[in-house]
Parts: C-alpha cells; structure tokens; sequence
C-alpha cells in the first residue's frame, strides 16, 4: 500500500507501543499489532487467565488457565511474530510505577477496564507528553478515541470526573459481547498503526462510538481544555470511584464467621440462575428488586451483601445505607475472591 510504503513499515519496526491492560481490549491490540510488526510492545498486567475470559480474550486458551496473561500473551505473541520484542511487566499500574514504565514507549493505549487507571494513565501521559489511544466497552457498545496527540485534548477533556461507582460495572458483571471486543481492540490498533506511520486522520478530539445490535457508527467531536494539560505530578489517590463509606468483609472473615456459627445474614443480589449454580447460601433478592424487599432484611443483625464480584454487592450496600441500613458490610472480591 503506497499509504504506507517501506518507510511506514520502518517506522513500525521502530516503533514502541505499551498496553495497559491484557483482557478483551488487550489481546487483540497486540495480536494485531505483532502481525503489522510493531517492533517492542508493551504488556503491563497483574491478572491470572480464568475460565471466563476465554469468550472474549482471544490469545488465551484452556491450557492457559490459572497462568499469569503477560506471560501467556507473551508467549503466544512469540509464535506469531518472533521478530517482535515483548517486553512484560506482571504487576499493576499504580502511581509508584507509572512514570517509569510509561516512560519507556512512545505510544500508549490504554485497555484497562477501571476508572481509576484510566485517569491515572491519562496523567501520565500528559506529564510525558505520550499519545493516548483509548477504548471502552460496555455490552453491544464501543467507542475508540485518541487523547494527548500533538497537543489535542486529554482525557479529562472528554470525562472530568468519574461516574458513581454503580455505573462503573465491569465485564464480569455486566457481561459483554465477545465480538465487540475484538472489533474495540481492532479500531484502536489501527490508531496506532496511523500515528506510528503518519498515515490517515487520527481520531484526536473525536470520539467513535458504535453499536453492534443496530450497526450503527457515530463520530461526536470534543474540544481540549487547556487547563487539563497543566498536570505537572500524579495525585497522591486515584482510587476515584473506589471511595466509601461502605464496610467491607474479607472473604476470610466470613468463612471464620460462618464456622463460628455467629449471627449474621448473607444477601445474594445476583440473578437467580447466577444464584442456582453457585451460592454460599443466605436470602436471594437480585439487585433490581433490593427496594422492593427491604423488608426481608432484618435491620438487627449484621448484613453481609454478595455477588460475583463485589461491585453489584457494593451498589446494593449503598442503597440499603440510604434506607438507614447500618450493620452492612460488602463482600470484598465477590463470590470470584471466596
């Protein structure tokens, strides 16, 4: 392709490009990448391959199972492409780290599925001057953007403050289509693909969105605030939506409250056949039901409220404090975590 010639695909080989992030949005990126011959890509990941990634992060197999996925990735993107360089760092991005691990690429996306990280990501970029390409996914919806490229706007442009915690759901509990992965992961390799070669329209100052159930694609325009650009050190917290006022329970502490006997109620607010499958007992009543039965939930005694994975438990919990429920605590981690 004359677009991109042998001087565009130099340009690839000396390119360095960092995933935060290895699930949905990771693996394609770098499976694509890889192939068009990126030649150093990044992986930061502290997660282990489980069964339910399977649906959606296609470089991971059955074999993978309980295996860390910087390593697996790694691995399979060897096979693919051995002439790239892989670079793996198994530990999660927080402040202590970002600066430095960021510091060694030229490119970053960001495929990570929290807000926390993607502001903290953003920061960095912004006080490194690295261009940001950035997904996200939510069931049959995605949407694709580039933040932080030749002084466009930066991600707090497009979102000054995170949401609420209870519209910060991820995959685990919302579920998502394993396509719109793939098709999320692909649009933002080719971002990449553009910035490194200087090819095309970057998506700077537009974001793409798109839904698979009504094939629809949308591109809304977004202006940079200059002051968003000021960031001159990372915050001391970007635990942002993670903040409350709400108690939790270790998975551990409630094994050695059951086998005590002590009193206490466990609420399941997952879906009844979430609830068949798999329960540690306790009183069903799915989230979308929780006010319609609060009074099922005796006031008197300490509440333990669960789900899969701790994020429906913890919407669950604020609205039963709301109703001046007092003696509540969240399953940290979920039913995944005990």
């Amino acid at each position: 392709m004359p677009e991109i010639g042998l001087d565009g695909q130099n340009k690839l080989k000396g390119a360095k490009a960092l995933a935060i992030g290895c699930g949905g949005l990771g693996c394609p990126v770098l499976q694509y990448l890889s192939a068009a011959g990126v030649g150093s890509l990044g992986i930061i990941d502290n997660d282990v391959v489980e069964e339910s990634n399977l649906q959606r992060q296609i470089l991971f197999s059955t074999e993978d199972i309980g295996k860390p996925k910087v390593l697996a990735a790694k691995e399979r993107l060897e096979k693919y492409n051995p002439l790239t360089s892989i670079n793996v760092f198994q530990e999660r991005l927080v402040v202590s780290n970002a600066l430095d691990i960021i510091g060694q690429f030229e490119i970053i996306i960001d495929c990570s599925d929290n807000f926390a990280t993607r502001y903290l990501v953003n920061d960095a970029c912004v006080i490194l001057n690295k261009p940001l390409v950035s997904g996200s996914i939510y069931k049959f919806e995605g949407q694709v953007t580039v933040f932080n490229y030749q002084n466009g706007p930066t991600y707090r442009c497009l979102y000054p403050s995170p949401p609420e915690q209870e519209f910060a759901a991820d995959c685990s509990e919302t579920g998502v289509l394993g396509t719109l992965t793939g098709l999320t992961g692909t649009l933002m390799a080719n971002e990449v693909i553009k910035i490194i070669t200087g090819s095309g329209d970057v998506l700077s100052g537009k974001l793409l969105t798109f839904d698979l159930l009504s094939s629809r694609f949308k591109t809304f325009e977004y202006k940079a605030d200059p002051k968003n650009r000021e960031i001159i050190r990372l915050s001391d917290d970007y635990k942002m939506t993670c903040s409350t006022e709400i108690k939790e329970m270790t998975p551990q502490e409630l094994k050695e409250k059951l086998s005590r006997n002590e009193p206490l109620q466990i609420i399941d607010v997952r879906e009844p056949e979430e609830f068949s499958e798999r329960n540690i007992g306790g009183i069903l009543i799915p989230l979308g039901q929780l006010e319609r039965n609060l009074d099922k939930i005796d006031r008197d005694i300490q509440s333990v409220i669960v789900c899969r994975s701790g994020v429906r438990s913890m919407h669950a919990a604020k609205i039963l404090q709301k109703n001046n429920y007092n003696n509540i605590y969240n399953l940290k981690g979920g039913l995944i975590k005990y």
